[in-house]
């Protein structure tokens, strides 16, 4: 059998190491070789041929000593004309729809822009909008009451787009687009995507850029996760996430690639469009951003499709038998493409064709105008249709379509392909009647001044198209459900053991969190839906246990033997594991905790994500991805663990925390706590599934945990509600006259939360031991919400002067108790600080861990940070003296008793 190699489909291939003539010197000969190697791929198969072709660049290598690494292929479609299937659709219909969408994104910005100046994007649309109307009119599947849906992950700067298709679906109306980026009176859009805002329009916050990308990948990956512990079937749902050439410059944007190729995650589907432009100006001004994302993408794992070229380019292509073409498609770089499309037809024959003779001839038949018409591949909806059938079809690895498109398309001299397009928000009249005509759109001069918005009419042609083709594919995209049955919370008795006096026997509440969870997984309706997640610290924190009991998840089961397969807690790794345990890889946990925190949203699968990490690598490192939690409406726990300043013995300055708390208080729906006992944890816990699950608040938790052992108190009768609302008496100091008489014992109002409510009560003792001074001890697990509940009476009182005021909680606690207020605990007095307003003109002190973190016992790094018990007493000996309570001696005194340096250096400056 003799096989022919077609000439015609032959693509030329370069490596950006290995530069190649582009005129083959000896063409029999090249034929020859690609008639044999076609050949093998008939008659033995493609596994053969490629077997042959590693044993050449095996030997190749050990001939020369280095490998022949093919990075790139050549600067053309990866899918030829030969293997490009029929478009479906009807394109003349699609051509008038989304011009019709391409002009209601463009007015809405420029009208938003006359009425009120709020600005807007419109070039980044223009450029993406065949990119998205493929998707919408052929491949997007809307949630329905059999299938769950594809989720949509859309480049926040394309906003305008989506709603203006949204318009033409009768979802959003002319009023709304008249408010785009007018959100406080309630009636307007918000600027990018924002479940928060919109919650039932946006699935996925994304403009905040690389946070897309990752968590999409994570989406995927968990969307897996659940389909292998069957709790969701396998339907073929796909994750398709929109981004931008430069904003694959985050780190985030390919931090979860080699994840998505290494678990073969064929549920992904990556768009970026290269428009070649950043913010400011060319992404890879001086090389090619297409064949860098193809490198990186192919060493990863991912099936790569580039769509460069539209139809136009088919025949010179097929006419380029010297093969300058390709040789003049790859030797530009993106600074020269984003020229020729600021120009015109005659600039680009003269700059690109006219470099080589052959050239010059392959397009004489062609007028400037002509030229000018050849456009790029991510604005030709066939050539775009054919990259997303590859990319569905494809098994067994997650697809990147690498599209090339101009920014600013279709805006013409107002900004197509010109640097400053992305901040355009203004476009002048010949500008708007340049777009009316470029598109054909069906608005007379008389009314360009206005800009109408434009949809079908009513029983049209295209009115008809339209709705049939989203019947087709199901419900709305994007569209947001929230909701969800609520889930029946075991009572605060579930958790019995962490209610009780533990004796002598000294416990952690990283230990007590860990006995909760246990507790949580035996409960027979939330045990599945309980989702552990870990980066890479599950012995750190005690939860190896956890491991032989519900497993890790891994997409390949356990294909080895574990070295300590012998021992009670072995590493198990299954497919339908439970425990998500990330490696050391904090923003793809925390991406994880996102997907199943949004699971009851995107799934109607209430997830109960717990995810536990070291303190200061949990908001600190990720705090974006923490705010984007909270927009997306995440629900769930997230654990600080080894929490404090001065907890974590011998680590030092970048694993000692003292801001978590600060961090997590700038998140509005983020609830905080930083409890000290294992009873107030089980409280917080067994609440915050109350109010998530079962009452379904769009919250989630920050609760920090200890691993310093010590006894544990039972829980003290009538205090959940005070743990709760973030403050409650632990010790009753006998003295509640607010104001003292004359031979009344000096009292202070102490208070303390996580690891420095010990030292709060040590210094009690002291107080009456040393001094005379009694004292209550109030233990302070929230002072965040505290300070949230006296900002709300303070508002309210402001809103309704004449009523009756509110007093703020911390108010209603000190109200009958005197004495000056100190708050001490493990992190900076701000927190503590938080309160300050809201107990009335009381004298008051906040101690904290201001500064760096360093290596040292607990004892000496609390005397370092000002937080033991001698600084405590020596605060509150301060605030009485400072009342004229006690003499100022007694503060020298003190002084004296406990061996203070007080020439000591400040520690926030050390």
């Amino acid at each position: 059998m003799t096989a022919r190699f077609d000439t015609s489909s032959f693509v030329w291939r370069t490596a950006l190491n290995h530069p190649y003539e582009w005129v083959d010197v000896d063409p029999q000969e090249t034929l020859e070789w690609l008639e044999a190697l076609a050949a093998v791929d008939a008659v033995e198969g493609r596994p053969r041929a490629h077997y042959l072709i590693d044993q050449l660049a095996e030997s190749d290598a050990a001939r020369h000593g280095d490998p022949h690494v093919r990075i790139n292929t050549a600067y053309v479609n990866t899918i030829p004309l030969a293997r490009q299937p029929a478009y479906p659709g009807e394109l003349d219909i699609e051509q008038r729809l989304n011009a019709y969408i391409r002009w209601n994104a463009m007015v809405m910005v420029l009208r938003a822009g006359k009425h009120s100046n709020v600005g807007g994007h419109i070039a980044t649309y223009q450029s993406a909008a065949v990119l998205y109307d493929v998707g919408f009119n052929h491949f997007f599947r809307g949630r329905s009451e059999t299938f769950g849906g594809d989720m949509v992950y859309i480049q926040g700067h394309s906003a305008p787009g989506i709603y203006a298709r949204a318009y033409l679906e009768g979802r959003i109306t002319e009023s709304q687009l008249d408010n785009f980026r007018r959100e406080a009176g309630g009636e307007g859009l918000s600027s990018y995507p924002h479940p928060r805002l919109m919650p039932d329009f946006w699935q996925f916050p994304t403009v905040s850029m690389g946070l897309g990308p990752l968590t999409a990948a994570y989406q995927a990956r968990f969307m897996r996760y659940l389909e292998y512990r069957g709790l969701l079937e396998h339907q073929g749902r796909k994750v398709w996430a929109f981004l931008g050439d430069g904003e694959m410059d985050q780190p985030e944007s390919l931090a979860a690639i080699s994840v998505a190729g290494r678990e073969r995650l064929d549920n992904l589907i990556f768009v970026v469009n290269c428009n070649l432009q950043r913010l400011d100006g060319p992404v890879r001004g001086n090389a090619k951003i297409v064949q860098e994302l193809e490198a990186t993408f192919l060493a990863a794992g991912w099936n790569v499709i580039k769509v460069l070229w539209a139809s136009g380019w088919d025949d010179l292509l097929a006419r380029d038998d010297s093969g300058r073409l390709r040789q003049r498609m790859m030797e530009c770089v993106d600074g020269e493409y984003q020229t020729f499309k600021s120009q015109n037809g005659a600039y680009v024959r003269e700059h690109f064709f006219g470099k080589y003779p052959e050239l010059l001839a392959l397009v004489a038949h062609l007028s400037d105008d002509q030229i000018w018409a050849l456009t790029r591949g991510g604005h030709d909806p066939e050539k775009v249709y054919a990259a997303y059938a590859r990319a569905v079809g494809t098994k067994g690895r997650p697809t990147v379509i690498l599209a090339k498109t101009v920014k600013g398309y279709g805006m013409g001299e107002a900004g197509e392909g010109q640097n400053i397009n992305h901040q355009l928000k203004k476009m002048s009249a010949d500008a708007v009647r340049a777009f009316r005509d470029r598109f054909s759109l069906p608005v007379r001069d008389d009314q360009l001044e206005e800009m109408p918005y434009l949809k079908p009419e009513p029983g049209s042609e295209e009115a008809r198209y339209f709705a049939r083709r989203r019947a087709t594919l199901g419900g709305y995209v994007p569209a947001r459900s929230g909701k969800v049955a609520p889930l029946p919370i075991p009572p605060l008795s579930a958790f019995s053991a962490q209610l009780k006096d533990s004796g002598e026997r000294g416990v952690s509440t990283t230990m007590s969190f860990v006995r909760i969870l246990a507790t949580l997984l035996k409960d027979p309706t939330l045990g599945k839906l309980i989702i552990p997640i870990v980066p890479d610290e599950s012995r750190t924190f005690g939860m190896e246990g956890l491991f032989r009991q519900i497993g890790i998840h891994s997409y390949l089961g356990q294909l080895y033997t574990p070295q300590d397969a012998g021992q009670l807690s072995y590493y198990k790794e299954a497919k339908d594991g439970q425990i998500l345990q990330e490696g050391i890889n904090e923003a793809g946990a925390i991406a994880s905790w996102i997907a199943a925190g949004t699971a009851y949203s995107n799934h109607g699968l209430p997830a109960i994500p717990f995810y536990i990490f070291y303190s200061m690598f949990g908001l600190q490192r990720v705090g974006d991805l923490a705010w984007a939690a909270g927009d997306a409406r995440t629900r769930g726990f997230l654990l600080g663990a080894t929490s404090g300043r001065t907890t974590l013995m011998g680590e030092g300055l970048q694993h000692d925390d003292g801001h978590s708390h600060v961090l997590s208080s700038v998140i509005p729906n983020c609830i905080s706590y930083d409890p000290t006992y294992a009873y107030e944890l089980a409280v917080i816990i067994q609440d915050g599934l109350r109010r998530m699950y079962a009452e379904q608040e769009d919250i989630y938790y920050y609760i920090t945990l200890l691993n310093e052992n010590y006894p544990n108190p039972a829980l003290p009768e009538g205090s959940e509600a005070g743990i709760l609302k973030g403050l409650y008496l632990l010790r009753d100091g006998g003295k509640h006259q607010e104001q003292p008489r004359s031979g009344d014992t000096p009292h202070v109002q102490l208070m303390g939360s996580g690891a420095i409510l010990r030292e709060v009560i040590a210094a009690a003792e002291l107080l009456a031991q040393d001094f005379g001074v009694s004292s209550d001890v109030w233990s302070a697990t929230s002072l965040t919400e505290l300070r949230r509940d006296g900002l709300a009476a303070e508002r309210w009182n402001m809103l309704h002067a004449e009523d009756e005021p509110r007093v703020p909680y911390v108010q209603q606690c000190l109200a009958g108790r005197r004495g000056p207020v100190v708050v001490a605990t493990d992190y900076m007095k701000i927190v503590g600080d938080q309160i300050r307003p809201f107990v009335d003109d009381r004298r008051f002190f906040s101690l904290g861990t201001d500064g760096y973190g360093r290596s040292d016992t607990r004892e000496s790094l609390r005397a370092f940070f000002e937080v033991d018990r001698h600084f405590i007493v020596l605060a509150a000996l301060k605030a009485l003296a400072s009342d004229g309570e006690i003499p100022r001696s007694k503060v020298t005194e003190a002084i004296r008793r406990y061996g203070i340096d007080t020439e000591k250096l400040d520690p926030t400056t050390v």
